[in-house]
């Protein structure tokens, strides 16, 4: 195990891949010799070359659309896309023909394309560059969709996603972009897509959560605990495809439920959890389930607005009291 910031954990990740498989390629704006806009790809140009990490225009829409091309003649092509919100240019070559092609083609045709995104929540960027859209991916079959919140996962997800036959949108956080964590050496070492995981047990109540979230839900659990509130954290990973059977099983043994999300909450991926645990999950309900996030507003530029706008800990403490009736 070496300690490294989450951005280097993503770098170690594109080079691993890089030289496992020739067929895996990079594309992005300044991806090249600048090594991306946030560091991730810092010295793949010069031990790979342009050939195999490219720098193209300012078209998101482009450089997706040739990963899609590329990816079908079977390569293994792996797109950054600068800004979360930025993916709304690539919409049409990543729902229309990526999500899709397998499935039109009888799977004679798969696409395996890695697209990497960054979300700028916490930043102070505004409401063009903090938005968090995971919601609108996660509702299209043929896409799946992974969001890691530690610098392991970072690495591990990234991994996986690149060696997936299938398309594969990975979300990372720009406010966990130099927080620092063990990550293993075995350049083999990776996280099955799918599969969320328990950051802490609990016997309370169920905090729900991906991305930058799980951190501040592990701060409100600290928290929690001193009150004598004992909350168990699930890290999601992968929004699509779900792992409903870990939701439930946590639900189950706690009873309640709070997720809590960056992004705002209609049409939402908190809201789908909401309605996994009211249907399916709604005998072990003991309270009714809460969703902590962001307003149906756009995202603000002023650092104290911004705050206010992105749940906190306190958000997420007051949530889970509510839950167990211990309101302060």
């Amino acid at each position: 195990m070496r300690k490294l910031k989450y951005w280097q954990a993503i770098n170690s990740g594109l080079a691993e891949e890089l030289r496992r498989d020739p067929a895996v390629m990079l594309l992005g704006e300044d991806v090249g010799r600048p090594g991306g806009a946030f560091g991730a790809t810092q010295g793949l140009h010069a031990e790979f070359g342009e050939h195999r990490v490219r720098d193209t225009p300012i078209s998101e829409a482009a450089l997706t659309g040739t990963a899609v091309g590329a990816a079908l003649a079977g390569l293994r092509p792996v797109v950054e896309i600068m800004f979360f919100d930025f993916v709304t240019l690539a919409m049409d070559q990543l729902v229309n023909q990526a999500a899709k092609m397998g499935y039109l083609s009888m799977g004679r045709f798969p696409v395996p394309l890695t697209v990497r995104t960054m979300c700028g929540a916490g930043l102070g960027s505004g409401p063009q560059h903090a938005q968090g859209l995971e919601g609108w991916l996660a509702a299209v079959p043929g896409l799946k969709v992974v969001w890691s919140s530690t610098p392991a996962d970072a690495k591990a997800l990234l991994k996986a996603a690149i060696r997936d036959p299938d398309p594969v949108v990975v979300i990372e956080s720009a406010a966990l972009w130099s927080v620092r964590g063990e990550v293993p050496d075995d350049p083999e070492a990776t996280v099955s897509i799918g599969r969320a995981v328990i950051r802490r047990s609990g016997r309370d109540a169920t905090l729900v959560a991906w991305g930058a979230a799980v951190t501040r839900c592990l701060t409100a659990a600290d928290i929690l605990a001193a009150e004598g509130i004992d909350a168990e954290v699930l890290d999601l990973r992968t929004l699509s495809p779900l792992d409903t059977e870990e939701v439930l099983a946590s639900l189950h043994r706690t009873g309640r439920l709070v997720v809590v999300q960056d992004a705002t909450g209609p049409c939402s991926v908190g809201a789908e959890v909401i309605r996994l645990a009211a249907t399916e999950g709604f005998a072990a309900l003991r309270a009714p389930a809460e969703l902590v996030s962001a307003p149906f507003a756009p995202v603000p530029f002023p650092p104290g607005l911004e705050r206010a706008y992105f749940p906190q800990d306190d958000d997420v403490v007051a949530a889970v009291r509510r839950s167990v009736g211990k309101e302060m």
